[in-house]
């Protein structure tokens, strides 16, 4: 279940290591995720994170599934907005990337985020998720799955993941990329019987990503 603040919050759109001046470098252990489970910006941040094994360089804080605040907001991350935002008075919500050097956010939108870990704290056991020259596929699966949230586009939505899945392994082509990460993000939660016989490679396709331990621990009711 996920909440809908009654007012918009801030967006923090800091990056690390992009800007000398921000401040903001590379270092282990500096930053920590605040993510809550029903939110499913948070659920492709947890998934990134695990894909890359960041437990120890970049610690996660996991907040409760619903908000506890009537605004929509956490207030948990209460503390680090105000710090973030003179006399903020909107709701603290989730996801927050925050620098335990200054106790304020650094980022709260999704891709910047999955985007720095990757770039910033590679693993070298992990999959590349944002290989080079694939940018612009990246943008527009991107682009692809958040039209998935309006029911009228999603047919056609699922007809270009189909196709491209009948071609490919992955959704880039014969390897796990960030790609990958969104359609199980945007399709995870809506399996039917009746899309998955219509489009069997795109449904084989997620539920193969939900038996992978990095995506599968994030799921709804299971253990993280």
């Amino acid at each position: 279940m996920s909440v809908t603040p009654l007012t918009p919050a801030p967006v923090f759109r800091g990056r690390i290591g992009r800007d000398p001046r921000s401040g903001h470098y590379a270092v282990p252990r500096r930053y920590r995720l605040h993510l809550s489970p029903g939110h499913d910006a948070c659920l492709g941040i947890a998934v990134v994170h695990a894909l890359l094994g960041l437990d120890e360089i970049c610690p996660v804080t996991v907040l409760d599934p619903v908000p506890d605040c009537p605004d929509g907001g956490h207030s948990a991350l209460r503390p680090l907005y105000e710090a973030s935002a003179h006399h903020y008075r909107g709701p603290a919500v989730a996801p927050v990337l925050s620098d335990s050097w200054s106790g304020r956010i650094v980022n709260t939108h999704a891709r910047d985020i999955t985007r720095d870990l990757a770039r910033c704290f590679p693993s070298a056991a992990g999959p590349q998720l944002y290989p080079c020259g694939a940018e612009g596929e990246t943008e527009a699966v991107e682009e692809l799955c958040a039209r998935s949230a309006d029911p009228q586009a999603l047919p056609e939505v699922l007809e270009v993941l189909e196709r491209r899945l009948s071609a490919h392994s992955h959704v880039l082509g014969d390897r796990l990329t960030a790609a990958d990460v969104e359609v199980w993000v945007a399709l995870v939660r809506r399996d039917t019987p009746q899309r998955a016989a219509a489009h069997p490679a795109l449904w084989s396709h997620v539920r193969r990503l939900s038996a992978h331990p990095a995506f599968g621990r994030h799921l709804p009711g299971r253990p993280a």
